[in-house]
């Protein structure tokens, strides 16, 4: 890199799956850090993400020991095996995604994921964010915080945390829409799902559509 140009560092919170719009901001970036030490935050991407279904948005939600309300330190907050999640997850995925054009070539090695048992949310959603990164060509790798930090006491980082959000009023802008969606024509293009949508309409091509978005 030359002397004129400014390496780039975001501070993001972990996810389930990270959101297409998450992984826009993502690929611009050249350092890339997770916060470990905050508060849990409910209703967040943190233990959910959404895919396309045949009425509209489903919502995959992994379960956890304290319930969503719980104040625990993230790199603390536990998954909860009382009912078979992930078994539900994948065949949800696999009925939401078996028609699309890409889906096959990643069947086997993501339903090896779904049955890999993980304790902590932190380890299963870095599973699932450097499972999608190969399969996508995002090869920056992320690098945890060692402690937490406020907005103000971050040097020449972006605070990104909680910045991209479940869908709400901010969804009719966020994301990209220059894909083909399975769905699409019976309940239009739906902004802003996980990054596995992308993966299973567009393939190796996604960081492509996200380059180009």
């Amino acid at each position: 890199m030359s002397e004129g140009l400014k390496m780039t560092s975001l501070l993001v919170d972990s996810q389930y799956f990270p959101p297409i719009e998450c992984y826009k901001t993502l690929i611009n970036v050249d350092i890339l850090k997770i916060e470990r030490y905050e508060h849990y935050q409910k209703v967040s991407f943190r233990n959910r993400c959404y895919i396309a279904g045949p009425n509209g948005r489903i919502l995959l939600s992994v379960p956890l020991v304290k319930g969503k309300n719980q104040r625990t330190i993230m790199k603390d907050v536990k998954i909860s095996d009382a009912e078979n999640w992930q078994a539900l997850h994948w065949k949800t995925l696999v009925s939401a995604y078996r028609r699309s054009p890409w889906f096959e070539y990643f069947e086997e090695d993501l339903q090896s994921l779904y049955e890999q048992k993980f304790e902590y949310l932190l380890d299963w959603n870095q599973a699932c964010f450097e499972w999608v990164n190969k399969r996508i060509g995002f090869e920056k790798a992320a690098i945890f915080t060692d402690q937490y930090q406020t907005t103000e006491e971050l040097v020449n980082v972006t605070d990104a945390r909680d910045r991209f959000t479940p869908p709400g009023d901010q969804d009719e802008q966020a994301g990209i829409t220059n894909y083909t969606q399975v769905f699409q024509e019976r309940v239009g293009f739906l902004r802003n799902l996980s990054i596995l949508d992308l993966l299973f309409c567009e393939g190796k091509r996604s960081i492509e559509v996200l380059k180009n978005a």
